[in-house]
């Protein structure tokens, strides 16, 4: 059975509101969410500060829907890129599981893809994206782990949103093909979350396929999660070993007769 994960449950100093919203993520069938702390360092003189502990939110965590186990809670970081310098790596990143960029110029969006340690992408939702997506910048991305999130709660609320959401995914879909992209919720209230199912249908007006769509929730959320989890610990190690057949088993399972494997077997 599939793992569905939503990774942008928006933070508020509700307690209530953001339990009620993580309590629906719950009853819909989302394994994991993720709170999403924005923070926009040219704006107000933000800081990076710590996440708040999610052991504190509740005595005990609401079960998952159709399974047996609570729902699992991450924090993140969403910085919105004003200049790059914004991304040299910080002891308060590895507070979070998971690390998401905003960039707002097409340079800042070419070293969010090639540069940037961070684990995703976010596209814009609420106005029009200011510049293309060319495809060298997105195949950079997606060779490097990182993902694409667009966010589907803007589409629910306004009709003016809903043209510039489907139009920027749509944007993205031709440059990275449906590879490396997440949808989120962004929501900030229980009304505004939806059913993975119904996620993996509305995947099909971004230009994803049904395939990919399903994807978005579930496997594709997975890899980001495990990015993120070997961005937080700089290492991350893949070990391959070749699986050698004695020549009896490889011609065995290429039917070939046993008489003339005797010959090649005594000339070797």
């Amino acid at each position: 059975m599939a793992v569905f994960m939503d990774f942008n449950i928006s933070y508020t100093t509700d307690k209530k509101r953001l339990q009620s919203v993580i309590e629906t993520a719950a009853h819909l069938g989302y394994s994991t969410v993720a709170i999403n702390y924005v923070v926009d360092l040219e704006q107000n003189k933000q800081e990076i500060g710590k996440p708040k502990c999610v052991s504190e939110l509740f005595d005990t965590f609401p079960i998952v829907q159709g399974k047996s186990r609570p729902i699992k809670v991450l924090n993140r970081l969403t910085v919105v890129a004003s200049r790059a310098a914004h991304f040299k790596p910080l002891r308060e990143y590895k507070a979070y599981d998971l690390v998401a960029a905003y960039p707002k110029t097409e340079k800042l969006f070419h070293a969010a893809c090639m540069e940037f340690t961070i684990d995703i992408i976010c596209v814009a939702a609420t106005e029009k994206q200011p510049f293309f997506f060319k495809r060298s910048s997105v195949n950079g991305a997606i060779e490097r782990g990182v993902f694409f999130e667009v966010s589907y709660t803007p589409a629910i609320r306004d009709s003016t949103m809903r043209r510039h959401t489907i139009a920027n995914a749509l944007n993205l879909m031709e440059a990275c093909k449906g590879k490396n992209v997440i949808v989120t919720s962004g929501a900030e209230k229980p009304l505004e979350l939806r059913g993975p199912y119904d996620i993996a249908n509305l995947g099909l007006l971004f230009g994803l396929s049904e395939e990919d769509g399903k994807a978005a929730i579930s496997t594709n959320c997975r890899a980001v999660h495990l990015h993120g989890e070997m961005r937080k610990t700089a290492l991350g190690i893949v070990h391959s070993m070749k699986n050698e057949q004695p020549s009896t088993e490889r011609w065995e399972k290429e039917d070939v007769p046993a008489s003339k494997r005797a010959k090649i077997e005594m000339a070797q």
